[in-house]
């Protein structure tokens, strides 16, 4: 009988042991599907090894520099201030030039001293807006903009202008504490500009040279003294209505100097006197 029971324990006891290690082995070990090293894919499904070279397109590199992404730059509201003079180039021997100016003495023909100006004269532009376009990696560019020149004289004799059918210049023996000329221009200036280097932050050396159209949209006499007071006539006078002159500009870092000279007369007739102006200009380029 204890036979028996051995027998049967012993069965029992290998059907336990039989059945642990079916349950052991019927697990599955769970593995990753996939493993990447560097840029290569590894796909692991059942028995099959499939593998992946995937490749990265490369993020093209942003340029946050404007200088070198913009090829238009626009500057707005620059300002020039300088002094303001006349070549005059009068032949004060001529018929036309005596009659011109009215008011003479004897001894006393109108000459160049008549329209002689104190140091004080200046020019004054202000551009609406200044535009920078590159023709060539931003080294060479063309330069162009819109604004108005403003010019005052302050003569040191005491002409004043008369207008009429033929506005003329007359002398009138009055001491005058201030006897001003002014007239005003639209203006376009356009221009070729020259910048070696380009990427400074500073702007470095460059220049720029062109040509400027102006159209005269209006000119006055102001004048104050003792025996009148203050007087001012406004008129277009004998004033040449198109100006066009050579210009140019000057940058050395920060600082930037310009200059204007007229190939047009400032009058239709008279006398033969051409403005030109040098001065500061404060823009950004």
């Amino acid at each position: 009988m204890k036979k028996v029971h051995l027998l049967l324990m012993g069965a029992l006891l290998l059907c336990f042991a039989g059945k642990a290690q079916t349950d052991t082995t019927s697990v599955p070990v769970e593995e990753s599907d996939t493993i990447r090293v560097g840029s290569i894919l590894i796909i692991k499904n059942g028995k099959e090894n499939k593998s992946e070279n995937v490749t990265e397109t490369p993020k093209k590199r942003q340029n946050n520099n404007p200088r070198r992404r913009n090829k238009v730059s626009t500057n707005w509201f620059v300002v020039d201030l300088g002094f303001a003079n006349h070549d005059d180039r009068t032949n004060y021997a001529s018929a036309e030039a005596q009659n011109f100016v009215h008011g003479q003495v004897s001894g006393h023909p109108a000459g160049k001293t008549d329209f002689n100006v104190k140091p004080l004269s200046f020019n004054l532009n202000i551009w609406l807006f200044m535009q920078r376009t590159s023709l060539y990696k931003q080294a060479v560019n063309l330069k162009y903009g819109l604004g108005v020149e403003l010019y005052k004289y302050y003569y040191k004799s005491d002409i004043r202008y008369i207008d009429g059918p033929e506005p003329y210049v007359e002398r009138l023996g009055i001491d005058y504490k201030r006897n001003k000329f002014a007239f005003d221009y639209v203006t376009v200036p356009l221009m070729l500009n020259i910048n070696p280097t380009p990427h400074r932050k500073n702007g470095g050396l460059n220049i720029s040279a062109g040509i400027s159209a102006g159209y005269l949209y209006g000119a006055r006499n102001k004048q104050k003294s003792e025996a009148s007071g203050k007087e001012k006539f406004k008129s277009d006078f004998n004033l040449e209505r198109w100006k066009f002159a050579y210009v140019g500009e000057l940058g050395l870092g920060p600082v930037r100097l310009y200059g204007s000279y007229a190939i047009t007369p400032l009058h239709q007739y008279g006398v033969d006197q051409h403005p030109y102006t040098v001065g500061v200009r404060f823009s950004s380029w």
